[in-house]
């Protein structure tokens, strides 16, 4: 089981920059025993950034949102109320991004590897990341 950080959710669904070897061959060994997981978190930081211009989708966020919804290989996970304690309740060095700290603790919440390219939650230390 791995859980993707908001960018590697981004680019494998539009297949606009490509994943390392590394994160891909772990997605596809992911793949064959069921969907890859990404946080409920990502949907607000992915709307955050088409809003502030920093991501342009090709199509209105909601509609790119609800066909990824619709993808049979993406469970999406919520926050629960023990993701948010985990992730207020990290210390250093968590970057201090509520959207990153979200995601770092539904990794740590499933027993689940996070495959990002963010350099500050590999070195967390936290839960094994995969690039």
């Amino acid at each position: 089981m791995i859980l993707l950080d908001t960018h590697v959710l981004i680019w494998w669904v539009s297949g606009v920059q490509p994943l390392s070897t590394k994160a891909r061959r772990a997605l596809n060994q992911a793949l064959r025993h069921g969907p890859a997981r990404a946080s409920a978190i990502s949907a607000m930081e992915i709307t955050a950034a088409v809003r502030r211009g920093r991501l342009s989708l090709g199509v209105p966020v909601s509609q790119w949102l609800a066909k990824l919804r619709e993808l049979p290989d993406l469970l999406i996970e919520p926050v629960s109320m023990e993701i948010a304690e985990l992730a207020g309740g990290f210390g250093e060095p968590v970057p201090g991004d509520p959207g990153d700290r979200i995601i770092l603790a539904t990794a740590q919440s499933l027993g689940c590897a996070l495959v990002t390219a963010d350099a500050r939650l590999r070195q967390a230390g936290l839960v094994q990341t995969v690039w």
